[in-house]
């Protein structure tokens, strides 16, 4: 199974965020990007690519814990940035520091689960919201998103989320993704 580690924002933050991205389609290069679905939108605390099916009881047991030494923290979806010219993403305010320290715990779950991943990159919160198919220049949508402030929320729970990839040859088709485990934070 493809897993990874994610907080999930509630559905009045995705409805936010959705109405600021409508705004975005009116610029010029619009529809040279391949624009996330409202359903898939999730910040990943850690990828943890295929998993052996025997390691998930164990990696779930490790998230349980992990979610267990962390309490709910609040976040808001504000500004944006983007990863060179391949990818758009919305960000994160509030307790940026609380979701570091969940990231850290959630990789460290994996690890101790006996998950083969690379963690090693620096953990920066965002919510990708579009891909670039061509050469499309991002800036103008990063400083557009510059202003955008959601509405603040509580971060209650850290999900299992499994990636289900679009089928091959398929145009226009997104991954799927499905949660299949939630735990409380704090409890």
């Amino acid at each position: 199974m493809r897993l990874f580690a994610a907080v999930l924002p509630p559905e009045e933050a995705v409805a936010e965020l959705a109405d600021e991205v409508r705004t975005l389609h009116a610029l010029p290069t619009a529809g040279e990007l391949r624009w996330t679905g409202h359903e898939s939108w999730h910040f990943t605390l850690a990828f943890y690519g295929e998993v052996p099916e025997d390691v998930v009881p164990e990696l779930r047991e490790r998230l349980a814990r992990a979610a267990h030494r962390h309490g709910p923290y609040e976040l808001r979806l504000a500004g944006g940035g983007r990863f060179g010219d391949r990818a758009l993403w919305a960000g994160a305010d509030g307790d940026r520091e609380a979701m570091r320290h969940l990231a850290g715990t959630a990789s460290a779950a994996g690890r101790r689960a006996g998950v083969r991943f690379d963690d090693h990159r620096h953990f920066t919160p965002h919510l990708t919201i579009a891909r670039n198919r061509r050469d499309a220049d991002l800036r103008p949508y990063v400083a557009e998103l510059a202003e955008f402030v959601g509405s603040p929320w509580t971060v209650r729970e850290l999900c299992l989320v499994r990636s289900h990839p679009p089928v091959p040859g398929a145009a226009g088709q997104q991954p799927r993704y499905e949660t299949v485990g939630a735990w409380p934070l704090g409890e």
